[in-house]
């Protein structure tokens, strides 16, 4: 009775212990943007983006490539013309999930 409860709480423990390492895996990529805030105005058009992407096989920016380092940071600069600007970054993890942000600014 005793080697049966044991054998039961051992693989108690590991399968909670795959699952807790198999959660980033099957939750999906993360983004968090460090700039631009949304709806933000601009007084001369240079914006900078900055933020890191977590589980992260591939990232756009408005439909372009963006280059992630090893720990996830990315970071780039446009310039902007007078309106508003809707700016799109979407990750993509290894089994397909997809996350997107969107920001607006406005440049007077």
């Amino acid at each position: 009775m005793l080697s049966r409860s044991l054998i039961a709480l051992i693989l108690v423990v590991l399968l909670g212990y795959g699952a807790t390492r198999a959660w980033p895996l099957v939750a999906g990529p993360s983004l968090s943007l460090t700039s631009p805030a949304d709806h933000i105005a601009l007084s001369d058009g240079n914006l900078s983006i900055a933020g890191r992407a977590h589980h992260t096989e591939n990232l756009w920016l408005n439909g372009a490539p963006l280059l992630i380092d090893e720990s996830g940071e990315f970071s780039t600069s446009l310039v902007l013309p007078q309106g508003n600007a809707i700016l799109s970054l979407t990750a993509t993890d290894r089994f397909g999930h997809e996350i997107t942000e969107r920001r607006t600014v406005f440049v007077p």
